[in-house]
């Protein structure tokens, strides 16, 4: 009988490898025995920012009552499970996403500037300005401690970055939520095999062209790559790390499958006469589930420690027809009050949050030290508009969700000041990661309170 090595101490960098792959783990005793967990300060603290577009039914978003006391909204219900783990905030504002004499395109204005808080000039060419992105600012001083300094998703296909979107703004500022510096965006991912290439392709091939041909010659899973390294592995770790890696590995095919069945499916299909993204299913709560599923896994395996994810551009007119909303999203946001419309939206938002609420649940579930991966956690979840019809950017539906390491102070309803500078919330994130910035766009000063 092998008896496994209980002494074994694994670096948290620690990969299973084979020829076009490697793999990253998730967090296992091995790699924080209680000899050295307190030495190491504890897990790494996450920073994740996620984006809905065209604002909120506020009335079925925003709490009645401040403090730990509060009922969850409507719109908030399929959180309740996660009551404990999430702050409501309200009264956080971005100025710069008004038009301040520029005229129509907040939505373009909103995307912008909602991790910058900078307004951004108005142009259609290429002289494109806005101010970097806090997720940026982190990846600079953070993310040299992880295999990718940052991680960028979306769920929006038409991700176009030249031309004029919205009333003469460029295109960059309505499809992109980071930026490196105030002239560059960073397009996001919205394919899900390219995401998956990138998290678990080899590390020493930065195209991952040359991966992705021997996974496709060796006609199987990328696990059967790693199979002789993971069964090392395996043979060496406790009874609970064993587990949890089998668990892991197990997931990880899963969203193989389900990637490799979606490609299966869509190269069955008729194919119509235009150039097709492949990956990408064609069901948009498949996209929206594997795309959340794969953040959890880049999360979860030290993969990164920041990412974005833009669920869907500022001013997207996705219908919703799986809810009974066959109405374009962003033509409900003018809704001039009609009840009706307004319902409909307060039923795109609740199918949004139920949505977030599985990502929440798949972080609980991944343990890591004596805590979970959404203790570690900052998540922001919100959108640069509220009330869709007004175009209004105060008052800006806000989430922020997790334990931050310890660091935040969930499970109420905070109420901020009039026009409070969401930067200031960034600002607050910014310190809990070790990162030090005196000014984020408008910003005046950290949030104590949260």
């Amino acid at each position: 009988m092998h008896i496994p090595n209980r002494s074994l101490v694994l670096p948290r960098r620690t990969f299973l490898r084979g020829l076009g792959a490697c793999i990253a783990l998730p967090f296992l005793e091995a790699m924080t025995p209680p000899a050295r967990a307190a030495a190491l300060g504890g897990a790494a603290r996450r920073m994740v920012f996620i984006y809905l577009p065209n604002g909120m039914d506020m009335e079925s978003w925003t709490p009645s009552a401040a403090g730990a006391s509060y009922t969850l909204p409507s719109t908030l219900q399929p959180l309740q499970a996660h009551r404990a783990h999430l702050s409501v905030l309200s009264g956080l504002a971005q100025v710069n996403a008004r038009p301040l004499g520029d005229g129509p395109g907040d939505h373009a204005r909103a995307n912008a500037c909602f991790l910058t808080g900078a307004h951004p000039r108005k142009t259609a060419g290429a002289d494109i300005k806005v101010g970097v992105s806090v997720d940026q600012f982190a990846a600079l001083q953070v993310g040299k401690n992880t295999r990718l300094p940052s991680l960028e998703l979306s769920c929006d296909v038409s991700n176009k970055q030249a031309g004029a979107c919205d009333s003469g703004y460029a295109c960059a500022y309505q499809n992109n939520l980071s930026w490196r510096n105030e002239n560059t965006p960073i397009p996001a991912i919205a394919d899900p095999r390219l995401v998956f290439e990138r998290l678990f392709g080899a590390a020493e091939d930065p195209d991952l062209a040359a991966g992705r041909a021997l996974r496709e010659s060796c006609r199987g899973s990328i696990l059967d790559l790693v199979r002789g390294d993971a069964k090392a592995l395996q043979g060496s770790l406790g009874a609970t790390d064993r587990r949890k890696l089998d668990e892991y590995l197990t997931a990880l095919r899963e969203t193989e499958v389900a990637i490799a069945q979606n490609t299966k499916f869509k190269t069955a299909s008729p194919v119509p006469n235009m150039v097709k993204p492949d990956g990408i299913p064609s069901d948009f709560g498949q996209h929206l589930k594997v795309m959340y599923d794969l953040l959890a896994f880049a999360l979860a395996t030290d993969s990164t420690r920041i990412a974005t994810f833009m669920v869907a551009r500022d001013g997207s007119n996705r219908s919703y027809p799986w809810i009974g909303v066959n109405d374009g999203h962003h033509e409900l946001s003018h809704h001039g009050n009609n009840a009706e419309k307004k319902a409909k939206i307060a039923k795109i938002n609740r199918w949004h949050i139920e949505q977030f609420a599985g990502f929440l649940t798949k972080l609980q579930t991944l343990r890591e030290g004596s805590g979970t991966v959404l203790d570690n956690s900052m998540i922001v979840l919100g959108s640069g508009i509220a009330d869709g019809n007004k175009h209004a950017h105060d008052n800006l539906p806000v989430l922020l969700c997790g334990g931050g390491g310890g660091k935040l102070k969930p499970g109420r309803h905070v109420q901020f000041g009039k026009e409070t500078p969401m930067t200031n919330l960034y600002l607050s994130m910014l310190d809990h990661m070790g990162v030090r910035t005196a000014k984020l766009g408008d910003s005046t000063g950290k949030l104590e309170n949260i």
